[in-house]
């Protein structure tokens, strides 16, 4: 199996000169209680995460002078690194004089590293390009490792979005988000190395909620879920569940449902219980102990999912699961079932609600005046979905 390569993007701010050093130092301190003392966080995460290449993003006005003369040695290059320090001064760095200091970062850090313009990410327009960049230079697969403790403001929050978009968009792997929190450096001197990457996770349940919220499949959490200690058979059984409930099956994935609904109740890690609540409250369906109003309340569900097709079927069901229950049959037998279906054709709302749904399920052209008209747009389909609902359940 080919080994995945490890890139680290680091970013790089506007010069803060110490009349000593050239640039103010920072002793950081990582959570392997190591303390580095360096102008930049990336080349001591360079040493700390070994990765196979390195990526320094930086404007036309960055300090790139003061990197290079960090890591010239003697009086290598000394024409380029002239140019360089009076392009920065002007704000008028480009690739070409990038490319040919180069080689002299390279030969400290040992590994293939490439200094990257970007804008200054002022409009949208701009803060876009700057994922383009990103997406162009990191190869397909990589895992990233970004460094946001350096250059503006605002970029630590693009670099969130950016990790985000790497990861859905091309499948790369952020390993860590680090941030060098100079606000927070102790008395002693000491400044924290913070870890970030929890906010990308925090972005993945937000996405999957969206994402249920969208279509009614609860599986999208199976794996964040296990990603908080939830054990992974249990997580898997959502998928399962997801699976009777979308195949119109709820019978069967009411006990599958409710075999994890504990432990997803008795959540307690930070981003668990932070989500627990929305989470259950999405799969409560189960809970009623009678089978209509299982699926009375999955066809309100799937009303408000714009899912129309299985909101006419489970409303079909529920309206078959009542007249079963009151007359006392067996809930799950399909003669009993099928019979209960045929009686309730003699019911008009009924069956509209079945043209309706023969409609949406074959794609015919009704016949009838009234089911032509609802399928005509959405507003009137859904009205008459409301209305049927009200005419067979009164509420």
């Amino acid at each position: 199996m080919e080994k995945e390569e490890r890139v680290l993007v680091s970013t790089l701010g506007r010069a803060r000169l110490d009349p000593r050093t050239g640039y103010k130092m920072a002793r950081y301190r990582f959570d392997s209680n190591s303390v580095q003392e360096t102008p930049f966080l990336g080349l001591a995460l360079r040493g700390i995460c070994q990765p196979d290449r390195m990526m320094v993003l930086g404007t036309t006005g960055s300090m790139w002078d003061v990197l290079i003369e960090h890591h010239a040695e003697d009086g290598s290059l000394e024409d380029k690194r002239i140019e360089l320090m009076e392009a920065v001064q002007k704000e008028s760095v480009d690739a070409a004089l990038l490319n040919a200091v180069t080689p002299l970062v390279e030969q400290r850090l040992g590994i293939p590293t490439k200094l990257v313009l970007i804008p200054y990410a002022k409009t949208l327009e701009e803060q876009v390009e700057i994922l383009r960049i990103l997406a162009t230079e990191i190869k397909n697969g990589e895992q990233v490792i970004l460094d946001v403790t350096h250059g503006f403001r605002h970029l630590p929050m693009l670099s969130l979005v950016a990790g985000h978009y790497l990861e859905r968009v091309k499948g790369n792997k952020i390993e860590d988000i680090y941030y060098g929190a100079l606000e927070m450096t102790s008395p002693e001197g000491e400044t924290p190395v913070l870890k970030l990457t929890g906010l990308l996770r925090l972005m993945d349940w937000i996405e999957a909620l969206a994402a249920y919220d969208k279509d009614g499949d609860y599986g999208v959490f199976a794996d964040l879920l296990q990603q908080e200690g939830f054990p992974e058979n249990r997580a898997q059984q959502l998928r399962r569940a997801a699976f009777f409930e979308r195949t119109t099956n709820p019978a069967k994935a009411r006990p599958v449902l409710s075999g994890v609904f504990a432990g997803i109740e008795n959540l307690n890690t930070a981003i668990g219980s932070l989500f627990q609540p929305e989470l259950s409250k999405r799969i409560d369906w189960f809970r009623p102990p009678h089978r209509d109003a299982w699926e009375l309340a999955l066809a309100d569900a799937y009303l408000e999912r714009r899912d129309y097709l299985r909101t006419a079927i489970y409303l079909q069901e529920a309206f078959i699961s009542r007249k079963v229950r009151e007359q006392k049959g067996e809930m799950n037998d399909f003669d009993t079932r099928d019979s209960a279906r045929h009686r309730a054709k003699d019911d008009e709302h009924f069956r509209r609600l079945t043209y309706l749904r023969n409609a949406m399920a074959h794609g015919i052209r009704p016949e009838d005046r009234q089911t032509l008209a609802a399928v005509q747009d959405e507003i009137s389909l859904r009205s008459a979905l409301k209305e049927i609902r009200k005419q067979l359940f009164g509420k």
